[in-house]
């Protein structure tokens, strides 16, 4: 006898309010284990290819754990510490760029030069702002991790937790598959087929995108001799993934340092603007087509919404949530309007009439 759809509801309603508290109370804990559980989920299917090539689900998983490993080890010795130096030295030299921005504001833009200028107040409070901020901003990222312990949390838990659930990750799905309600598990599969989908579209896709747009942007700002090349064509890329965000937030803080680096150059300053206009090309016609698709179903704003409300509520582990959460529940309220518009309460009584006449 199947229970009541009332009595259902409270024990979904339940189940969600428990995933909820779990964030909330253990959210800095479960830190190492959502990153493990989220690049053991994006690579899943590059351990399905091995495996179709011939390889045992353990030796799959380890020649991707040497890869990875390969990698990291690459990145640590030639791209980390010079990002490191960049991100710092960027952040020490804000208050200085802001100060030189003013400056030459005013000396190009004699008019400014009034102290009742409405821009020029804006433009000298913007200055004292980041000169205030700018220390608290170094201390703060400085000391996101928190501790020592930390890091090394990250960097021990992280890979370890990573491996075993992809050396277990089909056994995992299978597990959870067997424990579905028996009266609901095929709706339940296709929903989670299309979660899953849409997931995978956005995650991979955009994860990828958005690597290869950070690489696009850090090579061709450090070509153009831009002054904090890599560390801002790296941030560009990172944020790539909220449409028009990347370009937006990376072009403007490129150009303003440009401003100061480059003024009178006006070709290298062209140069810079060009670079992320021909990442806005390559980006919107080549990579997101070909690696995303058309269809994820995650719009823009709803995807802003979803990362401000779970970053706000649950820190950077919300944040990492929220595209999975948004994803789902994209999912299923398309799925409930589809309920709803095979059901008496849209289509009446008689199931007749098609709006008003």
């Amino acid at each position: 006898m199947a229970l009541p759809t009332s009595r259902q509801l409270r024990i979904w309603g339940l189940v969600g309010l428990g995933f909820v508290l779990v964030l909330w109370l253990l959210g800095d804990v479960l830190l190492p284990f959502v990153l493990g559980a989220a690049l053991a989920y994006f690579l899943d299917p590059v351990a399905d290819r091995l495996q179709r090539l011939g390889l045992g689900r353990i030796g799959a998983t380890v020649t991707i754990s040497l890869a990875a490993l390969l990698a990291v080890v690459v990145a640590a010795l030639l791209v980390i510490p010079v990002l490191a130096e960049q991100t710092s030295a960027m952040i020490a030299s804000l208050p200085e760029i802001s100060e030189r921005l003013v400056t030459l504001v005013n000396t190009q833009f004699p008019s400014l030069a009034d102290s009742e200028s409405v821009l020029r107040q804006s433009l000298q409070s913007l200055a004292e702002s980041v000169r205030e901020r700018g220390g608290e901003l170094a201390n703060a990222l400085l000391g996101s991790a928190a501790s020592v312990l930390d890091v090394v949390l990250l960097i021990v838990v992280v890979p370890v937790v990573t491996f075993y659930m992809l050396l277990d990750w089909d056994h995992l799905i299978a597990r959870i598959d067997s424990l579905l309600p028996r009266e609901h598990a095929p709706v339940i599969r296709r929903l989670a087929s299309e979660i899953d989908r849409t997931i995978s579209a956005f995650v991979r896709g955009m994860g990828t995108v958005c690597l290869l747009m950070g690489a696009f942007y850090a090579l061709g700002l450090m070509l153009v001799g831009l002054q904090f090349g890599l560390a801002v064509g790296l941030l560009a890329g990172l944020v790539t993934f909220i449409p028009y965000v990347g370009a937006l937030v990376g072009g403007a803080l490129a150009l303003g340092i440009g401003l100061v680096q480059f003024w009178g150059d006006w070709v290298s300053l062209g140069l810079v603007a060009a670079v992320f206009v021909a990442g806005q090309a390559l980006e919107g016609n080549v990579l997101t087509p070909k690696l995303v698709g058309g269809s994820v179903g995650l719009h823009p704003v709803w995807l802003i919404f979803a990362l401000s409300v779970f970053g706000a509520l649950f820190g950077f582990v919300g944040m990492l949530v929220a595209v999975p959460v948004a994803a789902s529940i994209g999912v299923l309220a398309r799925f409930g309007m589809g309920l709803y518009l095979d059901s008496a309460l849209y289509r009446g009584p008689a199931g007749g009439g098609d709006g008003p006449g």
